[in-house]
C-alpha cells in the first residue's frame, strides 16, 4: 500500500508536518510505504484554467505539480493535510488541490477515480465552526474527484509551532488513523 502525505504548511517542522509524521509511522506499522510531500519546499503555481491537460497535452505550468501527478495515479491514499488558515486550507493546499484538473478529463480520471483520501487538519482556534469549512471544501472535491474518504484527524487549539506535542490523545488519533489505513486498503 503506498500513501502519499501531502503537507500543506509552510512550516517544515510545524504542527501539520508533526500530524502528519504521526500518521505516517502509523501507517509504516502497518507495511505501507510512504511519500511525504511538503508543498513548502516545492514550487506548485496555481491553475490559470487553459486546460491543456483535457486536450493531451501537458501542462503549461513547468513546475514541481508535473512530477507529482504520477506519485498521485500511483498512490492508493492521499493524505492532504493542512493549517486552518482564513477559514480555508493554506494557498499552498489549494494550488495543490486546483491542479487536480487534471483529472478531469477522460484519460486521466481512472488514475483517481476511487482512490482513498485522508483528511488532517490544525487551527489555533477551538471552535468547530472554524474548520468545517476547511472540510466541507474537502468533503466536495473529493466526491467531484469521485475519491473516498477514509477518515480525518482535527487537532484544535494548536497556533505555535510544536504545540501539538502537548495533544498526546491527538497524536494517538493520527497514529491510528495511519494504521486504519492500511488495514482497509
Amino acid at each position: 500500500m503506498n500513501l502519499l502525505a501531502v503537507v500543506g504548511s509552510p512550516r517544515p517542522n510545524g504542527n501539520t508536518a508533526i500530524l502528519v509524521s504521526r500518521i505516517a509511522e502509523g501507517a509504516r506499522t502497518g507495511g505501507a510505504d510512504v511519500d511525504v510531500v511538503r508543498l513548502g519546499s516545492l514550487v506548485v503555481q496555481e491553475c490559470d484554467g487553459c486546460h491543456a491537460c483535457w486536450r493531451g497535452r501537458s501542462c503549461t505550468k513547468d513546475d514541481d505539480m508535473r512530477r507529482l501527478y504520477p506519485s498521485i495515479g500511483a498512490s492508493d491514499v492521499i493524505l492532504f493535510a493542512t493549517p486552518v488558515y482564513w477559514y480555508g486550507p493554506t494557498a499552498l493546499m489549494k494550488a495543490f488541490i486546483d491542479r487536480f484538473v487534471y483529472f478531469n478529463c477522460p484519460e486521466n480520471r481512472p488514475q483517481i477515480r476511487g482512490k482513498r483520501a485522508a483528511v488532517a487538519l490544525v487551527l489555533e482556534e477551538e471552535i468547530e465552526s472554524t474548520w468545517r469549512p476547511v472540510m466541507d471544501f474537502f468533503d466536495k472535491s473529493l466526491a467531484y474527484l469521485e475519491m473516498t474518504l477514509a477518515g480525518t484527524v482535527v487537532v484544535p487549539g494548536v497556533g505555535k509551532a510544536g504545540e501539538i506535542r502537548q495533544k498526546r490523545d491527538r497524536l494517538d488519533e493520527a497514529f491510528r488513523l495511519g494504521r486504519a489505513l492500511v488495514q482497509t486498503a
